[in-house]
Protein backbone atom coordinates (compact mmCIF):
# COMPACT_ATOMS: atom_id res chain seq x y z
CA UNK A 1 0.00 0.00 0.00
CA UNK A 2 1.29 3.34 -0.67
CA UNK A 3 0.93 5.68 2.25
CA UNK A 4 -0.78 8.77 1.86
CA UNK A 5 1.29 12.11 2.39
CA UNK A 6 0.15 15.27 3.75
CA UNK A 7 -2.02 17.90 1.11
CA UNK A 8 0.87 20.15 1.26
CA UNK A 9 4.20 21.13 2.96
CA UNK A 10 2.17 23.72 5.51
CA UNK A 11 -0.69 21.11 6.48
CA UNK A 12 2.11 19.40 8.57
CA UNK A 13 4.18 22.61 9.73
CA UNK A 14 1.10 23.53 10.92
CA UNK A 15 0.24 20.48 12.76
CA UNK A 16 3.27 20.28 14.46
CA UNK A 17 2.97 23.31 15.81
CA UNK A 18 -0.52 23.50 16.33
CA UNK A 19 0.11 20.40 18.50
CA UNK A 20 3.15 21.47 19.97
CA UNK A 21 1.84 25.24 21.22
CA UNK A 22 -0.87 24.10 23.88
CA UNK A 23 -2.64 25.59 26.90
CA UNK A 24 0.87 25.11 28.59
CA UNK A 25 2.14 27.74 26.74
CA UNK A 26 -0.41 30.20 28.26
CA UNK A 27 -0.62 28.67 31.48
CA UNK A 28 2.62 27.44 32.57
CA UNK A 29 5.42 29.24 31.25
CA UNK A 30 4.73 32.75 32.08
CA UNK A 31 4.20 32.10 35.81
CA UNK A 32 7.18 29.46 35.76
CA UNK A 33 9.61 32.12 34.03
CA UNK A 34 7.90 34.98 36.74
CA UNK A 35 8.57 32.35 39.71
CA UNK A 36 12.03 31.33 38.49
CA UNK A 37 13.98 34.77 38.44
CA UNK A 38 12.02 36.29 35.45
CA UNK A 39 14.15 37.19 32.23
CA UNK A 40 16.91 35.09 34.17
CA UNK A 41 14.98 31.83 33.55
CA UNK A 42 15.33 32.37 29.85
CA UNK A 43 19.37 31.29 30.62
CA UNK A 44 18.69 27.37 31.32
CA UNK A 45 15.29 27.53 29.11
CA UNK A 46 17.18 28.13 25.99
CA UNK A 47 20.09 26.21 26.85
CA UNK A 48 17.82 23.03 27.57
CA UNK A 49 15.97 23.53 24.49
CA UNK A 50 19.51 23.76 22.35
CA UNK A 51 20.76 20.68 23.84
CA UNK A 52 18.22 18.69 24.13
CA UNK A 53 14.54 19.77 23.05
CA UNK A 54 15.48 20.46 19.61
CA UNK A 55 17.73 17.29 19.20
CA UNK A 56 15.05 15.15 20.16
CA UNK A 57 12.07 17.10 18.32
CA UNK A 58 14.72 16.46 15.07
CA UNK A 59 15.21 12.73 16.03
CA UNK A 60 11.59 11.66 16.39
CA UNK A 61 10.67 14.34 12.98
CA UNK A 62 13.44 11.92 10.90
CA UNK A 63 12.67 8.35 12.32
CA UNK A 64 8.92 9.01 11.73
CA UNK A 65 10.30 10.37 7.99
CA UNK A 66 12.75 7.92 7.08
CA UNK A 67 10.72 4.90 8.08
CA UNK A 68 7.30 5.65 7.44
CA UNK A 69 5.90 3.97 10.13
CA UNK A 70 3.68 5.13 13.56
CA UNK A 71 5.27 5.09 17.20
CA UNK A 72 4.89 1.20 17.80
CA UNK A 73 6.31 0.18 13.93
CA UNK A 74 9.16 2.20 13.88
CA UNK A 75 10.99 -0.06 15.90
CA UNK A 76 11.44 -2.30 12.75
CA UNK A 77 15.02 -0.98 13.52
CA UNK A 78 15.61 -2.63 16.88
CA UNK A 79 12.63 -4.93 17.45
CA UNK A 80 12.96 -5.30 21.24
CA UNK A 81 12.45 -1.88 21.72
CA UNK A 82 8.94 -1.79 20.44
CA UNK A 83 7.01 -1.81 24.03
CA UNK A 84 8.15 1.71 24.07
CA UNK A 85 6.20 2.76 21.25
CA UNK A 86 3.25 0.71 23.20
CA UNK A 87 3.67 2.02 25.88
CA UNK A 88 3.91 5.79 24.12
CA UNK A 89 0.46 5.21 22.87
CA UNK A 90 -0.84 4.32 26.05
CA UNK A 91 0.26 7.35 27.33
CA UNK A 92 -1.50 9.76 24.87
CA UNK A 93 -4.81 7.86 25.06
CA UNK A 94 -4.57 8.34 28.98
CA UNK A 95 -4.18 11.99 28.31
CA UNK A 96 -6.47 12.16 25.68
CA UNK A 97 -8.69 11.18 28.73
CA UNK A 98 -8.75 14.39 30.40
CA UNK A 99 -7.26 16.81 28.01
CA UNK A 100 -10.57 16.65 26.06
CA UNK A 101 -12.32 17.81 29.69
CA UNK A 102 -10.24 20.87 29.95
CA UNK A 103 -11.00 21.68 26.12
CA UNK A 104 -15.05 21.26 27.10
CA UNK A 105 -14.85 23.85 30.35
CA UNK A 106 -13.27 26.01 28.07
CA UNK A 107 -16.21 25.24 25.38
CA UNK A 108 -18.68 25.62 28.12
CA UNK A 109 -17.37 29.00 29.26
CA UNK A 110 -17.47 30.33 26.02
CA UNK A 111 -21.19 29.52 25.46
CA UNK A 112 -21.28 31.14 29.29
CA UNK A 113 -19.64 34.41 27.26
CA UNK A 114 -22.59 34.98 25.23
CA UNK A 115 -24.58 37.36 27.69
CA UNK A 116 -24.67 41.13 28.12
CA UNK A 117 -23.37 40.59 31.35
CA UNK A 118 -20.35 37.68 32.11
CA UNK A 119 -21.61 35.66 34.80
CA UNK A 120 -18.71 35.70 36.98
CA UNK A 121 -18.79 39.40 37.63
CA UNK A 122 -20.68 39.77 40.52
CA UNK A 123 -22.51 37.66 43.15
CA UNK A 124 -26.18 36.64 44.24
CA UNK A 125 -26.19 33.65 41.16
CA UNK A 126 -28.01 30.47 42.43
CA UNK A 127 -24.04 28.96 42.62
CA UNK A 128 -22.43 31.23 44.74
CA UNK A 129 -22.42 30.73 48.50
CA UNK A 130 -22.79 33.06 51.56
CA UNK A 131 -19.46 34.04 51.83
CA UNK A 132 -19.13 35.13 48.18
CA UNK A 133 -17.44 38.12 48.12
CA UNK A 134 -17.09 41.00 45.55
CA UNK A 135 -14.00 41.76 44.40
CA UNK A 136 -14.81 45.59 45.04
CA UNK A 137 -14.63 45.05 48.74
CA UNK A 138 -11.82 43.34 48.70
CA UNK A 139 -9.05 45.18 49.56
CA UNK A 140 -5.76 43.91 50.38
CA UNK A 141 -6.02 44.44 54.09
CA UNK A 142 -9.48 42.47 53.94
CA UNK A 143 -7.60 38.99 54.02
CA UNK A 144 -4.84 37.31 55.57
CA UNK A 145 -1.43 38.02 53.84
CA UNK A 146 -0.35 34.35 53.51
CA UNK A 147 -3.32 34.09 51.43
CA UNK A 148 -2.62 35.30 47.86
CA UNK A 149 -5.99 37.09 45.77
CA UNK A 150 -5.25 34.18 43.54
CA UNK A 151 -6.78 31.50 46.39
CA UNK A 152 -9.06 33.45 47.62
CA UNK A 153 -12.10 30.85 47.28
CA UNK A 154 -14.93 33.34 47.60
CA UNK A 155 -14.38 35.97 44.75
CA UNK A 156 -17.37 35.66 41.96
CA UNK A 157 -14.95 34.28 39.36
CA UNK A 158 -13.45 31.74 41.99
CA UNK A 159 -16.69 30.27 42.63
CA UNK A 160 -18.27 30.44 39.35
CA UNK A 161 -15.54 27.76 38.49
CA UNK A 162 -15.78 25.45 41.21
CA UNK A 163 -19.20 25.59 42.11
CA UNK A 164 -21.11 26.80 38.66
CA UNK A 165 -19.33 24.98 36.86
CA UNK A 166 -17.76 21.88 38.34
CA UNK A 167 -19.83 21.79 41.11
CA UNK A 168 -17.18 20.79 43.17
CA UNK A 169 -19.27 21.59 46.57
CA UNK A 170 -21.40 18.63 46.15
CA UNK A 171 -18.04 16.13 46.13
CA UNK A 172 -16.30 15.19 49.55
CA UNK A 173 -13.35 13.70 47.74
CA UNK A 174 -12.41 11.48 45.11
CA UNK A 175 -14.20 8.57 46.14
CA UNK A 176 -17.71 10.61 45.76
CA UNK A 177 -17.69 11.23 42.38
CA UNK A 178 -21.34 11.43 41.29
CA UNK A 179 -22.77 11.54 37.99
CA UNK A 180 -21.78 13.46 35.16
CA UNK A 181 -22.68 16.97 35.04
CA UNK A 182 -25.29 17.44 31.85
CA UNK A 183 -24.04 20.81 30.79
CA UNK A 184 -20.24 19.76 30.42
CA UNK A 185 -21.12 16.29 29.29
CA UNK A 186 -22.88 17.74 26.42
CA UNK A 187 -19.77 20.07 25.62
CA UNK A 188 -17.76 16.76 25.83
CA UNK A 189 -19.87 15.30 22.97
CA UNK A 190 -19.08 18.36 20.74
CA UNK A 191 -14.86 18.05 21.56
CA UNK A 192 -15.26 14.43 20.57
CA UNK A 193 -17.24 15.48 17.98
CA UNK A 194 -15.36 18.06 16.50
CA UNK A 195 -11.95 15.51 17.05
CA UNK A 196 -13.50 12.84 15.09
CA UNK A 197 -14.50 14.95 12.07
CA UNK A 198 -11.56 16.19 12.06
CA UNK A 199 -9.56 13.06 11.82
CA UNK A 200 -11.45 10.55 10.15
CA UNK A 201 -9.72 11.20 6.42
CA UNK A 202 -6.31 11.29 8.31
CA UNK A 203 -3.80 14.06 7.13
CA UNK A 204 -6.28 14.97 3.99
CA UNK A 205 -8.86 16.39 6.67
CA UNK A 206 -7.07 17.23 9.89
CA UNK A 207 -4.14 18.57 7.81
CA UNK A 208 -7.18 21.36 6.51
CA UNK A 209 -8.55 21.76 9.88
CA UNK A 210 -5.39 23.32 11.49
CA UNK A 211 -5.45 26.01 8.99
CA UNK A 212 -8.00 27.30 11.74
CA UNK A 213 -7.00 25.67 14.82
CA UNK A 214 -3.38 26.53 14.51
CA UNK A 215 -3.30 30.33 13.46
CA UNK A 216 -6.32 31.44 15.58
CA UNK A 217 -4.21 31.61 18.55
CA UNK A 218 -1.85 33.61 16.98
CA UNK A 219 -4.36 36.15 15.83
CA UNK A 220 -5.96 36.17 19.39
CA UNK A 221 -2.71 36.11 21.15
CA UNK A 222 -1.59 39.43 19.23
CA UNK A 223 -5.39 41.06 20.08
CA UNK A 224 -4.70 40.39 23.67
CA UNK A 225 -1.69 41.51 23.59
CA UNK A 226 -2.03 45.09 22.16
CA UNK A 227 -5.51 45.07 24.61
CA UNK A 228 -3.19 43.84 27.61
CA UNK A 229 -0.10 46.52 27.33
CA UNK A 230 -3.04 49.37 27.03
CA UNK A 231 -4.41 48.80 30.44
CA UNK A 232 -3.39 51.06 33.19
CA UNK A 233 -0.85 49.25 35.09
CA UNK A 234 0.08 46.52 32.52
CA UNK A 235 4.08 48.18 32.76
CA UNK A 236 4.34 46.82 36.48
CA UNK A 237 2.94 43.73 35.48
CA UNK A 238 5.41 43.28 32.47
CA UNK A 239 8.33 44.39 34.91
CA UNK A 240 7.48 41.85 37.34
CA UNK A 241 7.56 39.15 34.46
CA UNK A 242 10.75 40.24 33.26
CA UNK A 243 12.42 41.36 36.62
CA UNK A 244 16.11 39.65 35.93
CA UNK A 245 17.72 38.01 38.76
CA UNK A 246 20.06 35.53 38.26
CA UNK A 247 20.72 34.42 41.70
CA UNK A 248 17.72 32.65 41.24
CA UNK A 249 19.74 30.22 39.17
CA UNK A 250 21.59 29.09 42.07
CA UNK A 251 18.49 26.87 42.87
CA UNK A 252 18.35 23.50 41.51
CA UNK A 253 14.88 23.74 41.18
CA UNK A 254 14.46 26.36 38.69
CA UNK A 255 16.74 23.68 36.63
CA UNK A 256 14.55 21.14 36.94
CA UNK A 257 11.35 23.15 36.10
CA UNK A 258 13.35 24.34 32.74
CA UNK A 259 13.92 21.04 31.83
CA UNK A 260 10.24 19.76 32.66
CA UNK A 261 9.05 22.49 30.76
CA UNK A 262 11.03 22.27 27.99
CA UNK A 263 10.35 18.69 27.49
CA UNK A 264 6.56 19.04 27.87
CA UNK A 265 6.02 21.82 25.79
CA UNK A 266 7.80 20.33 22.69
CA UNK A 267 5.68 16.87 23.22
CA UNK A 268 8.67 14.94 22.21
CA UNK A 269 8.10 11.47 22.72
CA UNK A 270 4.19 11.19 22.59
CA UNK A 271 4.39 9.45 19.62
CA UNK A 272 2.74 12.34 17.83
CA UNK A 273 5.82 13.51 15.98
CA UNK A 274 6.57 10.52 14.50
CA UNK A 275 3.16 9.49 13.56
CA UNK A 276 2.75 13.56 11.81
CA UNK A 277 6.28 13.11 9.89
CA UNK A 278 5.51 9.38 8.63
CA UNK A 279 2.91 11.15 5.93
CA UNK A 280 5.60 13.30 4.72
CA UNK A 281 7.46 13.47 1.11
CA UNK A 282 10.71 10.99 1.56
CA UNK A 283 12.67 14.11 0.34
CA UNK A 284 11.40 16.50 2.96
CA UNK A 285 13.83 18.53 4.69
CA UNK A 286 12.91 17.97 8.20
CA UNK A 287 15.85 19.47 10.12
CA UNK A 288 14.67 22.99 8.90
CA UNK A 289 11.64 21.67 10.09
CA UNK A 290 12.41 20.82 13.41
CA UNK A 291 14.31 23.91 14.12
CA UNK A 292 11.54 26.17 12.80
CA UNK A 293 8.73 24.06 15.14
CA UNK A 294 11.05 23.91 17.79
CA UNK A 295 11.89 27.47 17.90
CA UNK A 296 8.17 29.13 17.43
CA UNK A 297 7.08 27.00 20.12
CA UNK A 298 9.31 28.87 22.36
CA UNK A 299 8.67 31.93 21.26
CA UNK A 300 4.79 31.24 21.65
CA UNK A 301 5.53 30.66 25.13
CA UNK A 302 7.50 33.61 25.64
CA UNK A 303 5.32 36.29 24.11
CA UNK A 304 2.11 34.94 25.50
CA UNK A 305 3.59 35.83 28.79
CA UNK A 306 3.24 39.76 27.81
CA UNK A 307 -0.56 39.27 27.32
CA UNK A 308 -0.95 37.54 30.88
CA UNK A 309 1.02 39.63 32.92
CA UNK A 310 0.21 43.17 31.43
CA UNK A 311 -3.37 42.07 32.29
CA UNK A 312 -2.28 40.58 35.90
CA UNK A 313 -0.56 44.11 36.62
CA UNK A 314 -3.88 45.68 35.70
CA UNK A 315 -5.85 43.54 37.83
CA UNK A 316 -3.04 43.86 40.67
CA UNK A 317 -3.04 47.73 40.15
CA UNK A 318 -7.07 47.78 40.52
CA UNK A 319 -7.34 46.18 43.51
CA UNK A 320 -4.28 47.88 44.97
CA UNK A 321 -2.46 44.59 45.18
CA UNK A 322 1.44 43.24 44.83
CA UNK A 323 1.44 40.97 41.83
CA UNK A 324 2.39 38.32 44.12
CA UNK A 325 -1.00 38.44 45.00
CA UNK A 326 -2.53 37.53 41.56
CA UNK A 327 -0.37 35.64 39.90
CA UNK A 328 -0.74 31.71 39.63
CA UNK A 329 -0.65 29.01 36.96
CA UNK A 330 -2.70 26.40 35.41
CA UNK A 331 -6.72 26.30 35.53
CA UNK A 332 -6.85 28.75 37.96
CA UNK A 333 -5.07 31.64 35.35
CA UNK A 334 -7.02 30.73 32.65
CA UNK A 335 -10.72 29.98 34.48
CA UNK A 336 -10.19 32.21 37.23
CA UNK A 337 -7.86 35.04 37.53
CA UNK A 338 -7.68 35.92 33.59
CA UNK A 339 -11.71 36.11 33.26
CA UNK A 340 -12.20 38.33 36.48
CA UNK A 341 -9.91 40.72 34.95
CA UNK A 342 -11.72 40.34 31.55
CA UNK A 343 -14.88 41.26 33.00
CA UNK A 344 -14.34 44.51 34.31
CA UNK A 345 -13.01 45.99 31.09
CA UNK A 346 -15.70 47.84 28.97
CA UNK A 347 -16.72 45.32 25.94
CA UNK A 348 -15.96 42.33 28.46
CA UNK A 349 -17.49 40.24 26.44
CA UNK A 350 -16.21 40.63 23.43
CA UNK A 351 -13.08 40.06 25.04
CA UNK A 352 -14.20 36.81 26.89
CA UNK A 353 -15.51 35.25 23.84
CA UNK A 354 -12.09 35.86 21.76
CA UNK A 355 -10.09 34.59 25.32
CA UNK A 356 -12.19 31.49 25.16
CA UNK A 357 -11.60 30.76 21.17
CA UNK A 358 -8.25 30.68 21.85
CA UNK A 359 -8.33 27.98 24.53
CA UNK A 360 -10.31 26.13 22.51
CA UNK A 361 -8.11 26.60 19.19
CA UNK A 362 -5.34 25.82 21.86
CA UNK A 363 -6.44 22.54 23.12
CA UNK A 364 -7.82 21.05 19.72
CA UNK A 365 -5.48 20.71 17.62
CA UNK A 366 -3.26 18.97 20.48
CA UNK A 367 -6.11 16.67 21.31
CA UNK A 368 -5.64 16.02 17.42
CA UNK A 369 -2.39 15.24 17.69
CA UNK A 370 -2.73 13.12 20.51
CA UNK A 371 -5.22 10.86 18.76
CA UNK A 372 -3.26 10.82 15.61
CA UNK A 373 -0.40 9.12 17.26
CA UNK A 374 -2.65 6.76 18.90
CA UNK A 375 -4.82 5.91 15.55
CA UNK A 376 -1.48 6.47 13.28
CA UNK A 377 0.73 3.73 15.92
CA UNK A 378 -2.26 1.39 16.10
CA UNK A 379 -3.40 1.00 12.68
CA UNK A 380 0.49 0.79 11.21
CA UNK A 381 0.85 -2.05 13.45
CA UNK A 382 -2.60 -4.10 12.90
CA UNK A 383 -3.27 -3.61 9.38
CA UNK A 384 -7.32 -4.55 9.58
CA UNK A 385 -7.27 -1.35 12.05
CA UNK A 386 -6.05 0.40 8.86
CA UNK A 387 -8.71 -0.94 6.83
CA UNK A 388 -11.12 0.65 8.41
CA UNK A 389 -9.87 3.91 10.18
CA UNK A 390 -12.79 5.76 9.97
CA UNK A 391 -14.54 2.82 12.39
CA UNK A 392 -10.93 2.96 14.68
CA UNK A 393 -11.18 6.35 14.43
CA UNK A 394 -14.65 6.71 16.00
CA UNK A 395 -14.06 4.14 18.32
CA UNK A 396 -11.14 5.78 20.00
CA UNK A 397 -13.15 8.65 19.77
CA UNK A 398 -15.21 7.19 21.76
CA UNK A 399 -13.73 5.09 23.99
CA UNK A 400 -12.37 8.65 25.26
CA UNK A 401 -15.56 9.99 25.32
CA UNK A 402 -16.44 7.61 27.93
CA UNK A 403 -13.08 7.86 30.11
CA UNK A 404 -13.38 11.43 29.80
CA UNK A 405 -17.14 11.07 31.69
CA UNK A 406 -15.30 10.34 34.98
CA UNK A 407 -13.84 13.81 34.71
CA UNK A 408 -17.12 15.65 34.02
CA UNK A 409 -18.94 14.67 37.39
CA UNK A 410 -19.02 16.64 40.22
CA UNK A 411 -15.42 15.38 41.85
CA UNK A 412 -14.15 14.86 38.34
CA UNK A 413 -11.60 17.54 38.98
CA UNK A 414 -9.98 14.99 41.70
CA UNK A 415 -9.49 12.09 38.72
CA UNK A 416 -8.30 14.84 36.38
CA UNK A 417 -5.69 15.88 38.58
CA UNK A 418 -4.61 12.34 39.59
CA UNK A 419 -4.42 11.49 35.77
CA UNK A 420 -2.60 14.71 35.00
CA UNK A 421 0.14 14.10 37.50
CA UNK A 422 0.55 10.31 36.86
CA UNK A 423 -0.62 9.34 33.38
CA UNK A 424 2.03 11.52 31.41
CA UNK A 425 4.51 12.28 34.27
CA UNK A 426 7.41 9.91 34.86
CA UNK A 427 6.39 7.42 32.42
CA UNK A 428 6.62 9.53 29.36
CA UNK A 429 9.96 10.90 30.20
CA UNK A 430 11.07 7.07 30.80
CA UNK A 431 9.51 6.04 27.66
CA UNK A 432 11.77 9.26 25.76
CA UNK A 433 14.98 7.91 27.48
CA UNK A 434 14.72 4.29 26.50
CA UNK A 435 13.85 5.68 23.11
CA UNK A 436 16.70 8.09 23.09
CA UNK A 437 19.30 5.14 23.98
CA UNK A 438 17.07 3.17 21.43
CA UNK A 439 17.80 5.06 18.46
CA UNK A 440 20.98 6.08 19.18
CA UNK A 441 22.95 3.45 21.10
CA UNK A 442 21.35 0.37 19.76
CA UNK A 443 19.98 1.26 16.24
CA UNK A 444 23.20 3.51 16.10
CA UNK A 445 24.32 7.23 15.73
CA UNK A 446 26.01 6.75 13.10
CA UNK A 447 23.51 4.60 10.79
CA UNK A 448 21.19 7.00 12.08
CA UNK A 449 22.69 9.86 10.36
CA UNK A 450 23.22 7.87 6.97
CA UNK A 451 19.27 7.44 7.16
CA UNK A 452 19.31 11.26 7.37
CA UNK A 453 21.70 11.84 4.47
CA UNK A 454 19.84 9.31 1.91
CA UNK A 455 16.73 11.62 2.66
CA UNK A 456 17.97 15.11 2.65
CA UNK A 457 21.41 14.89 1.15
CA UNK A 458 23.62 15.47 4.54
CA UNK A 459 24.61 14.55 7.52
CA UNK A 460 23.69 15.94 10.53
CA UNK A 461 26.55 17.56 12.22
CA UNK A 462 28.95 16.21 14.50
CA UNK A 463 26.71 18.82 17.03
CA UNK A 464 23.33 16.63 16.30
CA UNK A 465 25.12 13.45 17.20
CA UNK A 466 26.87 14.43 19.91
CA UNK A 467 23.01 15.64 21.43
CA UNK A 468 21.80 12.45 20.31
CA UNK A 469 24.21 10.21 21.74
CA UNK A 470 24.94 11.68 25.09
CA UNK A 471 23.74 14.95 26.22
CA UNK A 472 20.05 14.17 25.30
CA UNK A 473 20.13 10.27 27.55
CA UNK A 474 21.90 12.55 30.03
CA UNK A 475 19.47 15.20 30.27
CA UNK A 476 16.28 13.01 30.39
CA UNK A 477 18.09 10.48 33.04
CA UNK A 478 18.12 14.18 35.01
CA UNK A 479 14.95 14.93 34.22
CA UNK A 480 13.32 11.38 35.16
CA UNK A 481 15.45 11.35 38.86
CA UNK A 482 14.61 14.73 39.57
CA UNK A 483 10.77 14.58 38.87
CA UNK A 484 10.82 11.09 40.82
CA UNK A 485 12.65 12.99 44.01
CA UNK A 486 10.76 15.65 44.15
CA UNK A 487 7.50 14.21 43.87
CA UNK A 488 5.16 14.70 46.49
CA UNK A 489 1.73 13.39 47.18
CA UNK A 490 -1.33 14.52 45.19
CA UNK A 491 -3.08 17.74 46.46
CA UNK A 492 -5.73 20.20 44.83
CA UNK A 493 -5.98 22.95 46.60
CA UNK A 494 -6.35 22.12 50.63
CA UNK A 495 -7.58 19.15 49.54
CA UNK A 496 -4.95 15.62 50.14
CA UNK A 497 -6.24 13.03 48.57
CA UNK A 498 -6.32 9.59 50.23
CA UNK A 499 -3.41 7.36 50.36
CA UNK A 500 -4.95 5.07 47.85
CA UNK A 501 -5.11 7.49 45.37
CA UNK A 502 -1.77 8.01 45.20
CA UNK A 503 -1.31 3.87 44.54
CA UNK A 504 -3.52 4.28 41.91
CA UNK A 505 -1.51 6.64 40.23
CA UNK A 506 1.83 4.89 40.54
CA UNK A 507 -0.68 2.05 38.57
CA UNK A 508 -1.83 4.24 35.98
CA UNK A 509 2.10 5.32 35.42
CA UNK A 510 3.31 1.45 35.83
CA UNK A 511 0.40 0.72 32.95
CA UNK A 512 2.40 2.17 30.56
CA UNK A 513 5.57 1.58 31.67
CA UNK A 514 5.57 -1.64 32.31
CA UNK A 515 4.98 -2.45 28.23
CA UNK A 516 8.78 -2.11 27.85
CA UNK A 517 9.72 -4.62 30.04
CA UNK A 518 7.60 -7.08 28.99
CA UNK A 519 8.14 -6.59 25.27
CA UNK A 520 11.63 -7.07 25.48
CA UNK A 521 10.85 -10.46 27.30
CA UNK A 522 8.25 -11.35 24.88
CA UNK A 523 10.45 -10.72 22.05
CA UNK A 524 13.48 -12.69 23.45
CA UNK A 525 11.46 -15.60 23.96
CA UNK A 526 9.38 -15.47 20.56
CA UNK A 527 12.50 -15.92 18.66
CA UNK A 528 14.44 -18.94 17.57
CA UNK A 529 17.75 -19.63 17.78
CA UNK A 530 20.67 -20.17 20.59
CA UNK A 531 21.39 -17.44 23.62
CA UNK A 532 23.01 -15.33 21.02
CA UNK A 533 20.91 -15.69 18.14
CA UNK A 534 18.18 -14.49 20.06
CA UNK A 535 20.15 -11.50 21.44
CA UNK A 536 21.29 -10.19 17.97
CA UNK A 537 17.43 -11.06 16.48
CA UNK A 538 16.31 -8.35 19.05
CA UNK A 539 18.74 -5.79 18.22
CA UNK A 540 19.60 -6.04 14.35
CA UNK A 541 17.21 -3.86 12.39
CA UNK A 542 14.52 -6.08 10.39
CA UNK A 543 15.69 -5.53 6.99
CA UNK A 544 19.23 -7.21 8.16
CA UNK A 545 18.16 -10.42 9.90
CA UNK A 546 19.47 -12.62 7.12
CA UNK A 547 23.23 -11.09 8.43
CA UNK A 548 22.56 -12.36 11.92
CA UNK A 549 22.82 -15.92 10.67
CA UNK A 550 25.70 -15.33 8.62
CA UNK A 551 27.26 -14.21 12.18
CA UNK A 552 27.23 -11.02 10.94
CA UNK A 553 26.16 -8.40 14.02
CA UNK A 554 27.32 -5.17 14.13
CA UNK A 555 25.85 -4.83 17.66
CA UNK A 556 28.50 -6.98 18.76
CA UNK A 557 31.68 -5.12 17.81
CA UNK A 558 32.62 -2.38 19.77
CA UNK A 559 33.06 -0.05 16.82
CA UNK A 560 29.22 -0.07 16.51
CA UNK A 561 29.49 1.53 20.24
CA UNK A 562 31.81 3.88 19.62
CA UNK A 563 30.65 5.06 16.52
CA UNK A 564 29.47 8.64 16.06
Amino acid sequence: IIRETWGKKIDFLLSVIGFAVDLANVWRFPYLCYKNGGGAFLIPYILFLVIAGMPLFYMELALGQYNREGAATVWKICPVFKGVGYAVIVIALYVGFYYNVIIAWSLYYLYSSMTAELPWLKCGNSWNSINCTDPQHINASFFDKNISYANNKFTPASEYYERGVLHLHESKGIEDLGLPRLELTLCLVVVVFILYFSLWKGVKSSGKVVYITATMPYVVLFVLLIRGITLPGALNGIKAYLNFSLSELNNLQVWIDAATQIFYSLGAGFGVLIAFSSYNKFDNNCYRDAILTSAVNCITSFVSGFAIFSVLGYMAQKYNMDIKAVATDGAGLVFIIYPEAISTLPGSTFWAIVFFIMLLTLGIDSSMGGMEAVITGLSDDFKFLKRNRKLFTFATAFGTFLMALICVTNGGIYVLTLLDKYAAGTSILFAVLIEAIGVSWFYGVDRFSEDIEQMMGFKPGLYWRLCWKFVSPVFLLFVVLASTVTSSGLKYNDYVFPPWANLLGWGVAMSSMLFVPFYAIYKFLSVRGTFTERIAYCITPEHEHHKVAEGNVRQFKLKHWLAI
